[in-house]
């Protein structure tokens, strides 16, 4: 199993205007996250003088094309290196451009892409790396985007991108890659034009109303942190697996749920269901200890005045779910979680007069989390990356690489028959996950 790099490059937009843009604090609380990781496979087969030849050079000139239509993709975040109250912001200047890594590997395609655990480590050949940090007058030049595209010869095709969340949330990414996609497959941005010619992305950050002037709270606090260049979690001491909830299975957990709640979401269930799974995978804990599950929503349309949905830029409000371990542990566990995440949803979530209510602590909430029980969510099914169709049909398989580097959190989108989460646990906690998993949905099917 070998991956060798065939060729770097840098890949520029069309000639343009100078773009900068300021950080929302929507933007502001993920400076010193770390870059998000995804990999789409695609099952395509054909030849290496194939994919040099026609694919690569197609894909380059696509990516131009694509780029013109999200400039700041191209760019940077400028972040500066003194400790002074100008804030951070992304521009994009000629010669700025997105480094894109051609690769080739002889990696068996198939496990890969398969359900079953595999250790997390491998994935990392596939990955797009982010450049190092760069300095300019007393400013730090962060990349914000990188691609890999790697090619299993006879198999298939991996997309690797890498991104800085300040750039964007899930929507605004998956909705890049989406257009790049659309571009390759049809050979121009005509038909991205006709479907989007009235909704192109818009990057103006006046939309997001901040009368508190919350960025500016953000700021105090964050530039006093270090700003640490990206790197792999390598090694992880991790497996990654995916488990598949069929929309029969969906169908029985709301049945199980609806004996408390009215009609419950799919994302409610599938979200508990994991949730619960995961607590009694774990090694146990007090019995009043908390557990935490974080919920990311799309904030826009749900804010007063409504932000657009083709707001490019970040724009997630996070719900956060408290439940005794004993409770979640216990037989009613689901059940439990069930309840909780549909109440924080219907309570605040949905309630346009208190999603953003004290957003202006989000720091000090996020960190009072710390050296807790929590599960996060990374992805959604309502922006599913997988159905990026660069000509060659949808994903075969979304793997989101970066939650190898927290705990614990798990990925979410669409399958072909219902939903897939992906998670990466060390070995022995995945064998207990799976193990309650599939005895849970055992037990619905004999119930």
């Amino acid at each position: 199993m070998t991956t060798t790099l065939l060729e770097t490059c840098r890949i520029l937009p069309p000639p343009t205007d100078e773009v900068s843009i300021p950080l929302s604090f929507f933007d502001m609380k993920w400076l010193h996250f770390h870059p998000l990781r995804r990999l789409l496979f695609y099952d395509h087969p054909c030849s290496k003088p194939q994919f040099l030849d026609a694919i690569v050079p197609h894909l380059k000139q696509s990516l131009s094309l694509t780029l013109k239509h999200y400039l700041p993709v191209a760019g940077n975040l400028l972040y500066p290196s003194s400790n002074t109250d100008q804030k951070p912001r992304l521009r994009c200047v000629a010669g700025d451009s997105v480094p894109l890594t051609i690769a080739e590997s002889t990696t068996d395609f198939d496990m890969l892409t398969g359900n079953h655990a595999r250790d997390a480590d491998q994935f990392y050949d596939f990955v797009a790396p982010m450049p190092p940090i760069a300095e300019e007058f007393e400013c730090k030049i962060v990349p914000v985007f990188s691609l890999q595209v790697t090619l299993f010869p006879g198999r298939g095709i991996c997309i690797g991108l890498s991104n800085h969340h300040c750039l964007g949330d899930a929507r605004s990414v998956v909705g890049f890659v989406l257009a790049w996609a659309s571009i390759n497959k049809f050979g121009g941005d005509e038909e991205f034009l006709s479907e989007n010619g009235e909704s192109l992305p818009i990057f103006d950050r006046s939309l997001i109303k901040d009368p508190l002037e919350i960025d500016t709270i953000f700021w105090k606090v964050l530039r006093n942190i270090p700003l640490k260049p990206s790197s792999f979690p390598l090694p992880t001491n991790r497996v990654r697996a995916t488990f598949v909830l069929s929309q029969s299975d969906i169908k029985r957990l709301k049945h199980l749920a609806n004996n408390n709640l009215v009609q419950p979401s799919s994302f409610v269930v599938a979200a508990a269901y994991i949730w619960s799974c995961m607590v009694k995978s774990g090694d146990g804990g007090e019995a009043n200890a908390p557990e935490l599950f974080v919920i990311p929503a799309d904030a826009r349309g749900r804010t007063n005045p409504p932000v657009p949905a083709n707001y490019f830029g970040n724009c997630i409000v996070g719900g956060v779910v408290k439940v005794e371990h004993e409770k979640m542990a216990g037989n009613e566990g689901f059940v439990i979680a069930a309840e909780a995440i549909a109440g924080e949803i219907k309570n605040k979530m949905n309630d346009k007069e208190e999603i953003l209510k004290g957003a202006e602590n989000w720091l000090s909430e996020i960190w009072k989390c710390m050296g807790m029980s929590v599960l996060g969510i990374s992805g959604s099914p309502k922006f599913d990356l997988s159905n990026a169709d660069f000509g060659w049909g949808k994903a075969r398989k979304l793997e989101v690489v970066s939650i190898d580097g927290e705990k614990y959190t798990m990925s979410l989108c669409n399958s072909d028959c219902g939903l897939e989460v992906g998670l990466s646990l060390p070995g022995e906690r995945m064998e207990a996950f799976a193990a309650i998993f599939a005895d849970g949905l055992a037990k619905l099917d004999s119930s």
